[in-house]
């Protein structure tokens, strides 16, 4: 496995013994489910093997034991495009450091059920002392385990709706590209994954290894957010039709100025009520409901519009600029300006 090996001498018997060194050594086990995501196995195998590679180049030991794990020798992932070699069966695995829980694929409730046997295991190397990462929408199988109970995670943005549906016990951090709740971590969506990765192998090498890592693979070390990939729709699976046609009417005309008061009138029901109704059914109050439909709709004329950032703003019913920004900058985590640029196909300067 790659372990340094320590010469000690006896002088006094001119006996030499090798020593295994094997008290920095952390084993990587990246477990492969059934119903895998390939995009989402081989980045953590690939992450700590290059570094241990670059930890030889340097002179030092490696510091990584990468093993892929699994309920069989072989593992379809996708729509059965790629097959996956395991290196161990689960049952053969008692203890290891790190379990990387990569994404699931297809529909969740075939991926949990197809994955069960792996419950058990995954709580069972925890409480020997093993920590547990999950990656994007791995989080669903992370919190199977019942973990996640009164702890934050993260997921894919698409997906937090059906993960608080499923687990109301979870407290799901909307935006977040990590959480760490000691020995339980989670990732944001998609590419969120190596940002996770990263932070893991920062905790345990280094910095400057994290940031020589990131570079190697072009990856943004530092990004906190996936709020600016975030594409709202509201949420309407939900069986409150006054709260739907509140809904309806805020998306329609969200460009006027309309109170809460005036909302709970048109559709007959007490403000308290309403805020409260709307608040369950949509996992936001009327106001920050109001709030990123406008945001959105900035988002879009942002990214296909000439217009500077003082017409899109009269366009979706602001008229104060630092209102505006600051509630732009809280939703997605960018001001104005930085999201037309980043995102802009026109890419004009501001005027």
């Amino acid at each position: 496995m790659g372990y340094p090996a320590i010469l000690q001498v006896d002088s006094a018997k001119r006996n030499f013994t090798f020593v295994i060194q094997v008290n920095n050594m952390k084993r990587i086990s990246v477990y492969v489910p059934e119903c895998a995501v390939i995009e989402a196995i081989t980045p953590a195998y690939r992450l700590f093997k290059t570094a241990n590679d670059f930890l030889v180049a340097a002179g030092k030991a490696p510091m990584f034991d990468v093993e892929y794990v699994g309920l069989q020798k072989e593992i379809y992932s996708n729509d059965g495009e790629y097959v996956i070699k395991v290196n161990r069966l689960i049952g053969s695995v008692a203890k290891t450091d790190l379990v990387i829980i990569p994404a699931l694929y297809g529909d969740i409730e075939c991926a949990l059920e197809k994955n069960a046997k792996a419950v058990k295991w995954l709580q069972q190397v925890y409480h020997k002392g093993s920590e547990l990462a999950s990656l994007c929408i791995g989080a669903f199988l992370l919190a199977e385990t019942g973990l996640l109970e009164g702890k934050k995670c993260s997921t894919h943005w698409a997906s937090y709706q059906i993960f608080r549906e499923r687990f109301p016990g979870v407290e799901m951090v909307e935006g977040a590209v990590i959480t760490d709740e000691g020995r339980l971590y989670s990732s944001g969506g998609a590419n969120s994954l190596w940002n996770l990765l990263l932070y893991l192998l920062e905790k345990y090498t280094n910095r400057d290894m994290a940031i020589s890592l990131s570079k190697y693979f072009a990856i943004d070390i530092d990004r906190n957010s996936q709020a600016a990939f975030t594409i709202f729709t509201g949420q309407k699976d939900h069986r409150d039709n006054e709260i739907l046609q509140a809904q309806l009417m805020i998306e329609k005309i969200y460009t006027e100025k309309i109170t809460v008061n005036e909302l709970a009138d048109k559709v007959n029901i007490s403000r308290r009520s309403f805020e409260r109704r709307f608040k369950q059914a949509t996992n936001n109050t009327p106001i920050e409901y109001m709030q990123r439909v406008r945001i959105e709709a900035a988002k879009r004329s942002f990214e296909g519009s000439r217009k500077n950032v003082s017409e899109v703003m009269y366009d979706v019913g602001y008229t104060d600029t630092k209102a505006f920004r600051d509630v732009f900058k809280r939703i997605t985590g960018l001001t104005p300006v930085e999201y037309r640029n980043k995102y802009s196909k026109i890419g004009m300067e501001d005027v």
